[in-house]
């Protein structure tokens, strides 16, 4: 079984379906040097030097859920990644300890937990179900996947090219099965014992045992010393609050609203596009009530906040200052295009405001303060997930465990131990010797 993820990787990228009208060639995001004597034994799995597996899924995921191309490609390429990734973590083992007692080994041992059920969202519809499967796989569990409602094609695709990997190599495809449907679904599953573990991104509750990333409520922090060329590029869409020092807000605001002007938005498979449309009316009203609520509560909106005049669920970019940092609207998750833009006095009043919301997941700092940078990633810095400095708060490394903290769930998918949670654990004793003595010395007379 540990071989899968690599085979999985080689051949979805060269059997990949996921092609659309549109499509023309392009330049070969994910091609391998198998040219080389050491990488020869790739050809025998079938991948061709020019791989068109990941440009060719990007298409799908820009029809169906909105995401421009060069998200498309990242959304693909991720799970290629990440199975790459996980054959480095394919032959885990757990250590073998030295005995006090004689004649004894002690082994720590790490077992597959069964089913893992994964359920997704539709703003990653490929890259968090391949964070799940591949590390779920290569620890030799099998896994039942439900999609997203509005992803399906996606999510069914996805499937299909996994199914014929594991089939072409003599393994059964419901080794990955499937399962659409809408809340009803994921509630059977929560429920169900007989699913070991329930990884799930966004909300649920469940008594067994679970994997959660849930919502974010990102936040950027921006200090008086912080380089600007780096704050105002930091794909702020995907940002919902950002903190500026009082001496640089007016300046940092100002370039905010020439930078969005620039931004096109449009169909996502062109490659002009920058930001897509929103997915459904439904979260094209949920938009609007949000830009409603925060000027009720003292907002005032100086970018954006409308529904653009065209066919389709196009939104403006939003930008929205004012709103005192704990105002309930900018306490609350909103998946739209608003950044919430706050003024802050001194460090120990921002890291405050950073952690007083219910989420967890991703943060950022901009300074060149050394102290400040360690006072953010130590204990009364950050209280997220993911902790970062002079970097934005999205595009996380498939190499580092993502997830969050508090309301965010704590679970942690992808990389570094993070494939501990899809095992179960085992500490064990074997006595090869003739006696039975007790651990701690103890002796009874």
């Amino acid at each position: 079984m540990w071989f899968l993820p690599l085979v999985l990787c080689v051949r979805t990228a060269r059997t990949s379906k996921l092609l659309a009208p549109w499509y023309r060639p392009a330049a070969f995001v994910s091609t391998l040097l198998i040219s080389q004597p050491q990488y020869a034994w790739l050809k025998e799995l079938g991948l061709p030097e020019e791989n068109q597996g990941v440009q060719n899924g990007r298409n799908l995921v820009s029809l169906e859920m909105g995401k421009i191309l060069v998200e498309g490609v990242g959304e693909v390429q991720e799970y290629v990644d990440i199975c790459d990734y996980a054959v480095g973590l394919s032959r885990i083992r757990g250590p073998i300890l030295p005995s006090e007692r004689s004649g004894h080994a002690l082994i720590g041992q790490w077992n597959p937990v069964g089913l893992v059920g994964i359920i997704t969202v539709l703003d990653f519809p490929v890259a968090v179900y391949g964070w799940n499967n591949a590390i779920a796989m290569i620890c030799r569990n099998v896994c039942l996947w439900k999609g997203a409602p509005a992803t399906s094609l996606i999510t069914v695709a996805v499937t299909k090219i996994i199914a014929k990997v594991l089939e072409d190599n003599k393994l059964p495809g419901a080794i990955c099965s499937l399962t659409c449907g809408g809340a009803d679904i994921g509630t059977a599953m929560a429920k169900d014992e007989r699913v070991n573990l329930l990884s799930f991104t966004r909300s649920t509750q469940r008594f067994g045992r679970s994997l959660l990333e849930l919502a974010g409520n990102n936040a950027i922090i921006a200090f008086e010393d912080a380089d600007l060329s780096l704050v105002v590029p930091s794909r702020c869409t995907a940002v919902r609050r950002l903190f500026l020092h009082e001496s640089i807000h007016d300046e940092v605001v100002n370039r905010l609203k020439k930078a969005y002007a620039q931004i096109c938005i449009g169909k996502p498979w062109d490659s002009k596009v920058l930001f897509g449309p929103h997915h459904t009316k439904l979260a094209v009203n949920i938009f609007l009530g949000a830009v409603e609520e925060a000027k009720k509560e003292g907002g005032t909106v100086i970018y954006g906040g409308k529904v653009m005049d065209c066919p389709g669920n196009y939104i403006e970019l939003t930008i929205v200052i004012d709103l005192t940092h704990d105002a309930s609207i900018a306490h609350t998750e909103t998946f739209a295009p608003i950044l919430y833009v706050f003024k802050f006095k001194n460090e120990e009043e921002v890291f405050a405001w950073n952690n007083e919301v219910k989420q967890g997941l991703s943060s950022s700092i901009f300074t060149k303060d050394l102290g400040r940078i360690f006072h953010w990633l130590g204990p009364k810095g950050s209280d997220c997930g993911i902790v970062n400095v002079n970097i934005p708060v999205s595009g996380a490394e498939i190499g580092g465990a993502f997830g969050g903290e508090k309301h965010t769930g704590g679970g942690r998918a992808s990389g570094s131990d993070a494939w501990k949670q899809y095992m179960r654990r085992s500490t064990c004793t074997i006595n090869y010797s003739k006696d039975l003595p007790l651990a701690q010395g103890i002796k009874f007379q």
